[in-house]
């Protein structure tokens, strides 16, 4: 099965969900908090996994290097918390207006789980529809960055940093995949510049998804 023969399905919610992807040390956390800052408090700010009690235990167990972990469970186990995130902050904040701000989402496993660690997207993402009743990002915003650049960003290395590059280069292939295959609903933004004209770039493709929803487009 091809990618483009497993786009999930979007349900039509009155608020807007926005999610940064990337290999990890791209900058998605910064411009996510960028990204809320400039919205103002129509902006829920959400990570993955994470967001609510399970989220965050699940979370710990995944990013712990000394965990050992095959690819199912593991995309079981993002699926979990990303079902226990939708059902308990994301859909309620939707149904309020609000624009949800999503460090990372359901293409994140795609990308990781599907592509890179070779469960096959249409698999992984069959498990997301269930997981999440369908929702789909209305903006997925894609942060380009060589993985040897972004080694070089320096940080503490969690369970999936540690495998390297060669991962990483796998990750960003697999997410490039995706992006092609649903180019209307991504946007992939240079993340190899100061981080303030990646913001200007990530905060111009929002407003634009912003004012084709006739969302306010926020504090700044």
């Amino acid at each position: 099965m091809r990618v483009r023969d497993c786009v999930l399905p979007s349900r039509p919610m009155p608020g807007l969900l926005v999610t940064l992807e990337g290999i990890d040390r791209s900058g998605k956390t910064t411009q996510s908090r960028l990204l809320c800052e400039a919205l103002g408090d129509v902006a829920v700010a959400v990570r993955e996994p994470g967001g609510t009690v399970v989220g965050e235990r699940v979370r710990e167990l995944l990013k712990d290097p000394a965990a050992e972990i095959g690819a199912e469970a593991e995309a079981l186990l993002f699926a979990a918390a990303r079902a226990e995130l939708t059902a308990r902050v994301i859909r309620p904040a939707l149904e309020e207006g609000r624009v949800v701000v999503s460090d990372r989402f359901l293409d994140s496993s795609l990308a990781y789980q599907g592509s890179a660690r070779g469960l096959g997207i249409d698999e992984v993402a069959r498990i997301n529809r269930w997981a999440t009743a369908d929702l789909m990002p209305d903006l997925t915003v894609l942060l380009e960055l060589d993985p040897d650049a972004a080694a070089g960003r320096g940080g503490e290395e969690d369970r999936f940093e540690a495998e390297g590059a060669a991962l990483q280069r796998q990750v960003l292939a697999g997410y490039r995949e995706l992006a092609a295959a649903e180019p209307a609903r991504w946007a992939r933004i240079d993340a190899d510049r100061p981080r303030e004209q990646v913001h200007a770039d990530v905060l111009r493709a929002v407003r634009e998804v912003m004012a084709v929803a006739g969302e306010p487009a926020g504090a700044a």
